[in-house]
């Protein structure tokens, strides 16, 4: 036992230095994250870079820390420091350039000395750092394309600005470029006195105004084929409309044909075999019951044989009896009068009641359908006068835009006429100062080559064919000029003139802008003028749809009404209806007799101005005494004239003359009898 203490002793003390160095172990190793670069200064003469881990020892180890992830650095360009393309024009641009430090010890070292530990991932140093690079490299680049090929090559144009950029970053790493913002720059903001810009501008403005003329075009020919294919539909609808009106109403005539044609045929047909069947019934009926007769009359016989000998006796008894039953049926009657009277007084009392709930109930009615017609007309007019209303005030909207939309064209015509206007003299002032110029160039040289002569006029030609490529008129004047200075006055004079030939040129372009300026502002106005006509052609047509809207909702509303009134009349008792259509036929006699009580005055008055004339004319002598001849013929008009009245409103009276006119002799049946004539 005492020789395994010595043993455990030093196991013990093994385990206490193995924990001792873990604890140290832990206590000194540093872990690095991702993105970052652990930097140990050793007494060595090169520090140790480490991307996962390292034991720093205090006193002896200095530990930094340097951030490897990826940086964005944005270069943007814009208004006049925008960049400048091949074709001279300038574009607004953002490029976003990705970069971090390579992962390497070499590269990381190199960025902490080149500009420290603490400033690798600072967006601000590392921006100072590669800005003029990015931009220089943008700016070579941006020269190499057109304005237009940087919209439709965007990754050629990247993969340009990786290669002139290079790999040769300070121990930096360009991971990626990305074109965040690209866009035209407005030409308010470039400079006139800058030469590219100056170019630039005049190429803008070629381009727009070529595509305003075309987007203009291309918009009034829409407009042209919008309107000319509205009126083309309009016109087939109504043709179709036309054409499936004719053929319903030629087909709703062919059928009301065909079935007043059928049931004209089938209603003979009918009274034909009724005609046959009722003549026969007759005929057989006339058979019976004259077999009826002749045999009730041999019955009769033989009982009034046997009854003549039973009478005599029984009369003696019946007249007894007789005697009591009058007398007993007198004092009945008597009592039964009594309670008719009773009855009859308790009958007119409720008939009188009820004659005034039903005047009552008829006023009521009578007042309910005023105020359901009252509101319903009030409904159909305050639902017209809105539709109107909106009809009216979508017209002037509508109105008002088109009238703004002609103002803004003619305002956006002026203002391109001016442009045109403003580039042309610009260019004729250009044109001007230039031959100007290299007039007094020519002054200038033909004054120190006046001395060899013909050798000075060769080099004047010579340098009037160099200056004649700049352009056909230019070189033209020019070689004007310089040909007239040479032959003398004469040809000033001749230069003189091709000066004012084209000053007359530049007025004629002056006129012709202010005749275009004119034109566009005349189609301006013809085109709001139409635009007008046809606002108001379309407000009047939804005027006229508004009306014929509040007229088709009254007329709904009034056959909504007679439904109503109708399905009020169906749920009526049987009396009610019978009441309610005893009104109704009461009233339109009402107003049958008080049209016809109208048209016999007018006729009467009519017939008296005739006989008036006939009488006033006529030679009567009246033979009689006193009045009697007038009375006669006074009474004779009476009488004429209510046999006419009662024939025209009499239908009995009518048939039974039509029938005896026919030659046909018929029964008249009365018209409550509720069967049909024979």
């Amino acid at each position: 036992m005492e020789n395994l203490i010595p043993f455990i002793i030093g196991a013990m003390l093994v385990v206490l230095f193995v924990i001792a160095l873990i604890a140290l172990f832990k206590a000194f190793y540093i872990k690095v994250p991702q993105g970052t670069a652990l930097i140990v200064n050793d007494m060595s003469s090169t520090p140790k870079v480490h991307f996962t881990g390292s034991l720093v020892y205090p006193v002896i180890h200095l530990k930094e820390f340097m951030k490897i992830s990826l940086i964005t650095l944005e270069v943007d360009r814009r208004a006049k420091d925008g960049l400048i393309c091949r074709d001279n024009m300038r574009a607004d641009i953002t490029v976003a350039f990705y970069l971090r430090v390579n992962e390497t010890q070499e590269d990381v070292l190199k960025v902490a000395k080149a500009i420290g530990v603490e400033r690798a991932s600072d967006r601000g140093a590392v921006n100072e750092l590669f800005n003029a690079k990015f931009s220089e490299a943008l700016k070579t680049v941006g020269k190499q394309f057109d304005f237009v090929e940087l919209f439709e090559n965007r990754q050629d144009f990247r993969d340009r600005i990786v290669e002139v950029i290079g790999n040769d970053l300070n121990g930096y790493v360009l991971e990626d470029v990305a074109i965040d913002y690209l866009e035209q720059t407005s030409k308010a903001s470039l400079d006139p006195s800058n030469i590219l810009d100056a170019e630039g501008i005049r190429k803008i403005t070629e381009l727009t105004a070529a595509q305003n003329v075309i987007t203009n075009e291309l918009e009034r020919n829409e407009e042209l084929a919008i309107k000319k294919k509205n009126v083309e539909t309009r016109e087939a609808t109504l043709s179709l409309e036309r054409q499936q009106a004719d053929a319903e109403a030629r087909q709703k005539r062919e059928i009301e044909t065909i079935r007043a044609r059928e049931e004209a045929e089938t209603l003979k047909v009918r009274e034909e075999e009724r005609l046959k069947a009722e003549q026969a019934r007759i005929q057989t009926q006339q058979e019976l019951d004259i077999r009826a007769e002749n045999h009730q009359r041999e019955v009769e016989v033989a009982q009034q044989n046997r009854q003549r000998a039973v009478v005599i006796e029984v009369e003696k008894v019946t007249r007894a009896k007789e005697l009591e039953v009058v007398s007993r049926e007198r004092e009945v009657e008597l009592q039964r009068i009594e309670k008719e009277k009773a009855l009859e007084e308790e009958r007119k009392n409720i008939a009188a009641v009820v004659r005034e709930r039903v005047a009552v109930e008829k006023t009521v009615a009578q007042e309910e359908e005023r105020i359901k017609e009252v509101r319903e007309v009030s409904e159909a007019e305050r639902l017209k006068q809105v539709t109107v209303l909106n009809a009216q005030a979508e017209a002037e909207q509508e109105l008002v835009r088109q009238v703004k939309q002609a103002e803004a064209d003619e305002t956006r015509s002026k203002h391109k006429a001016i442009e045109i206007n403003t580039l042309a003299q610009a260019e004729l002032e250009a044109a001007a100062k230039s031959a100007e110029a290299k007039k007094k160039l020519a002054e200038g040289i033909e004054a120190e080559r006046a001395a060899p002569g013909l050798a000075d006029a060769r080099v004047r030609e010579v340098t009037a064919a160099a200056k004649e490529k700049e352009g056909l008129a230019e070189a033209r004047v020019q070689a004007e000029r310089l040909i007239a200075e040479a032959k003398g006055e004469q040809e000033k004079g001749l230069a003189q003139a091709r000066v004012i030939e084209a000053q007359a040129a530049a007025k004629e372009k002056d006129g012709l802008a202010d005749a275009k300026v004119l034109e566009e502002k005349l189609g301006a106005q013809a085109r709001g003028e139409e635009q007008l006509g046809t606002a108001k052609a379309k407000a009047t047509q939804d005027l006229g749809l508004a009306e014929a809207q509040v007229l088709l909702e009254r007329l709904n509303a009034e056959a909504e009404g007679l439904g109503k009134k109708f399905g009020a009349l169906d749920s009526l008792s049987d009396n009610a209806r019978a009441h309610e259509e005893f009104r109704m036929q009461l009233e339109k006699s009402f107003e049958e007799a008080m049209a016809a009580i109208a048209a016999n005055k007018d006729i009467a008055k009519d017939q008296a101005e005739v006989l008036a004339t006939a009488l006033a004319k006529a030679k009567i002598e009246i033979v009689g005494g006193e009045g009697d001849f007038f009375n006669s013929f006074a009474k004779s008009l009476s009488v004429g004239k209510a046999i006419e009245g009662v024939v025209g409103k009499s239908p009995v009276v009518q048939d039974v003359l039509s029938r005896l006119l026919a030659g046909k002799a018929a029964p008249v049946v009365a018209p409550n009898a509720g069967s049909e004539p024979a």
